[in-house]
């Protein structure tokens, strides 16, 4: 059985067939953190969604000490060589790599990065296809990425100011239709402060077939 677990802010701990898969590890700053950085003891998978501090994290650090297969986009990558991380996969948009079993794409986001640019990912494995957007604006590309590889998770942000607002997230959800939706990127500090409640009722307004999952720091949702 798999899980996600969500570490605060945009940080995930994916187990998938077998992997544990970490996106955007943000540990020790993150002020919501459940885990320390210690606590993190395996790793197969670290995924980076772009090179702002709140979401490259603690990754290189991670990936250093347990050997994970680091990727991310080209120029991040490279940046990730040079700082010692030995096993680097850099991709771009539309690339698909596959490691340990799980396919991996890289997908577009709607951001800004200082290296490189910001993307998200789908995650493909045999328990499951998991989505996870980045910081991004509505993105109407992954309505073809999502027929491609239909979701069955969505981890969504919703804070406004940097990502979606609850509304553009909903709507959002609409067009790639996932099973489940989880939201994210909010709370952490008061300029992302939103209601998960409100983004479940606009949810249940634009794709009531999706389910809502709101999730608290450490919690986690089994599939």
């Amino acid at each position: 059985m798999g899980f996600v677990k969500w570490l605060g802010h945009a940080s995930f701990e994916i187990f998938i067939d077998g992997v544990t898969v970490l996106i955007d590890p943000w540990i020790k700053e993150n002020p919501v953190a459940p885990i320390s950085l210690s606590d993190i003891k395996k790793c197969d998978i670290i995924l980076v969604t772009h090179d702002h501090g709140d979401h490259l994290g603690d990754s290189f650090e991670i990936a250093r000490r347990t050997g994970a297969t680091f990727v991310s986009i080209y120029e991040l990558g490279l940046e990730a060589s040079r700082k010692g991380v030995r096993d680097v996969i850099s991709m771009n948009i539309g690339g698909v790599t596959e490691i340990k079993g799980l396919k991996i794409i890289m997908v577009p986001a709607h951001h800004s990065s200082s290296i490189g640019i910001p993307v998200g990912y789908i995650v493909k494995g045999s328990e499951g296809t998991i989505y996870h957007a980045g910081d991004t604006g509505i993105v109407h590309d992954l309505v073809h990425y999502a027929k491609i590889y239909p979701i069955d998770i969505a981890l969504i942000p919703i804070g406004s100011v940097f990502t979606m607002n609850p509304e553009e997230a909903a709507y959002f959800v609409s067009l790639i239709k996932p099973r489940v939706v989880i939201p994210m990127h909010y709370n952490t500090f008061p300029v992302i402060r939103q209601d998960p409640s409100k983004f479940e009722e606009l949810v249940k307004k634009y794709h009531p077939e999706t389910k809502v999952v709101v999730l608290k720091p450490g919690n986690t949702w089994e599939f």
